[in-house]
């Protein structure tokens, strides 16, 4: 309990800081016609971002099996805009998350849904994901860990009323795209300041891909191929003030080799002011410039 609560106090920054900065988001009536609900949204894509960032530090698990909701629950979230008059498209997007956590078992199934329509009618997206996170504690070092993603892609090889160039555009498209991975982690550092658990596992990966040689009533090549992962997720609180996480995975399998590497600072300036900086690469091999870099400022002032 001990471990948990200083995991809460720091990982929660974001939450701490942001709910007095993030509040005000009342819009006087006229600010759709005024403008002022378009710079509103905008407002809160950075509000979004910044939160995103701060809970890129957060890992539930970091000191084995936390306190959590126990039972079966889950919800569900729906959106639909459909124009007319200057623009004529639709854009429909359900996404649904099913968790269950029983004793040191927890899982959960999410599933997301994408359409849309173009301005002449045509149906530019019909996208389906399903992810999958299992996670067995099998003491407060060892546990077991399983992955799973399918996405489809529906209009991923449908030539029906494209050019010479969008039929080109589709070479190497996903059809289909899925990926199942198991395997055991272990807590290295489980203290009260320190935290570093590793995982490695073994995972399929199953591809559905457009491939222009083949015939045009079945312009698909499949491939399944065997890849390894490694990763590591480390924390360490300096003081009542700053911490800093570091987040690694590897990847490797025939097609090619991806790792990335997340180091974050996070700060407590003040009681109002939380600030994380991080910086991020990723490498993968058959690129033509194989590491990208990134890095990244965010900054929480409530008032």
């Amino acid at each position: 309990m001990k471990t948990l609560a200083y995991l809460a106090g720091a990982t929660a920054l974001a939450a701490a800081f942001s709910a007095p900065a993030f509040a005000q988001s009342e819009i006087a009536t006229g600010a759709d016609a005024a403008g002022i609900t378009e710079v509103n949204e905008q407002m809160r894509d950075v509000e979004d971002a910044v939160r995103d960032d701060f809970e890129r530090s957060s890992d539930a698990y970091r000191f084995g099996n936390p306190e959590r909701r126990e039972g079966t629950f889950g919800s569900v979230a729906l959106t639909y805009a459909g124009r007319t008059g200057n623009n004529e498209n639709q854009d429909f997007s359900l996404a649904g998350r099913l968790s269950h956590n029983q004793g040191a078992f927890s899982q959960s199934v999410g599933i997301l849904l994408e359409y849309g329509e173009d301005d002449d009618g045509d149906t530019d997206t019909e996208k389906t994901y399903v992810i999958y996170d299992g996670l067995y504690n099998i003491n407060d070092r060892f546990y077991a860990f399983a992955l799973g993603r399918v996405a489809t892609d529906g209009l991923a090889g449908d030539f029906d009323g494209l050019t010479a160039e969008e039929i080109a555009d589709q070479e190497g498209r996903l059809k289909r795209d899925a990926f199942l991975g198991v395997g055991p982690g272990y807590r290295i550092i489980n203290s009260d300041t320190t935290a570093w658990r590793v995982q490695a596992g073994v995972g399929v990966r199953y591809t559905k891909k457009v491939d222009l040689d083949e015939p045009a009533d079945d312009p698909f090549v499949s491939d399944t191929e065997v890849g390894y992962i490694l990763s590591s997720r480390f924390y360490h609180r300096i003081n009542e003030n700053f911490f800093l996480t570091n987040d690694t995975d590897y990847l490797t399998s025939d097609s090619n080799d991806t790792a990335t590497n997340e180091l974050g600072l996070n700060f407590k300036m003040s009681d109002a002011l939380a600030t994380r900086v991080s910086y991020k690469t990723e490498y993968v091999s058959d690129r033509a410039i194989r590491t990208d870099n990134t890095l990244g400022v965010s900054l929480v002032y409530g008032f």
